[in-house]
């Protein structure tokens, strides 16, 4: 089985991780997840739903305490057999201590350890506007091999109502690992 994990901050946007999962799962793949705390406050002020909410009855899925440094996805031998790994939404603040090599909890310990084992890791970083020092742990990030993508969605594809923008966005991040979808319809010029 095809695996990925998915790794959701407080950032707000906190939707785009839990749809990243759902098609994810939906695409049966193996979907090892970490929760930030902030990002259940974020979903539950956002949407006035919780992660269990969203995610009963999909396969797949397997979640991880972030202050677990003994789960395996702390361990490059064992992050190497995936596929990527997605920070989605990604705040600044993980951006940052992912950039500068500092680890206060799992995600963290699992961006550098993708970084340092070469294995894709990709960051949907939501903040608006970027400060120089978010421009320069972007910067650090992609230097290093990571994957920077905007939670921008674009309107070529007509979106009728917002989880469609959602679906956009979802989609790209889908794109970079080279995963097909149908989350959008693509640019035909």
């Amino acid at each position: 089985m095809r695996k990925v994990a998915v790794c959701i901050t407080g950032a707000s946007g906190v939707i785009y991780g839990v749809s990243l999962v759902k098609a994810l799962s939906e695409l049966s793949y193996r979907v090892d997840l970490v929760i930030s705390g902030n990002a259940r406050v974020v979903l539950k002020e956002e949407h006035g739903k919780t992660f269990e909410d969203y995610l009963s009855g999909l396969k797949n899925v397997f979640l991880h305490d972030e202050k677990d440094f003994t789960s395996p996805l702390a361990s490059g031998s064992v992050l190497v057999k995936y596929e990527g790994v997605y920070i989605a939404p990604c705040s600044t603040s993980t951006l940052a201590c992912i950039a500068n090599g500092i680890n206060k909890n799992l995600i963290h310990r699992i961006g550098e350890v993708a970084l340092k084992e070469r294995v894709p890791l990709v960051l949907l970083v939501r903040e608006a506007p970027y400060s120089k020092i978010h421009l320069e742990n972007m910067l650090k990030i992609t230097e290093a091999g990571g994957i920077i993508v905007p939670a921008s969605p674009a309107f070529y594809h007509k979106p009728k109502n917002l989880e469609d923008m959602i679906n956009f966005v979802v989609g790209k991040l889908l794109d970079v690992l080279r995963i097909e979808h149908n989350l959008y319809k693509r640019w035909k010029g």
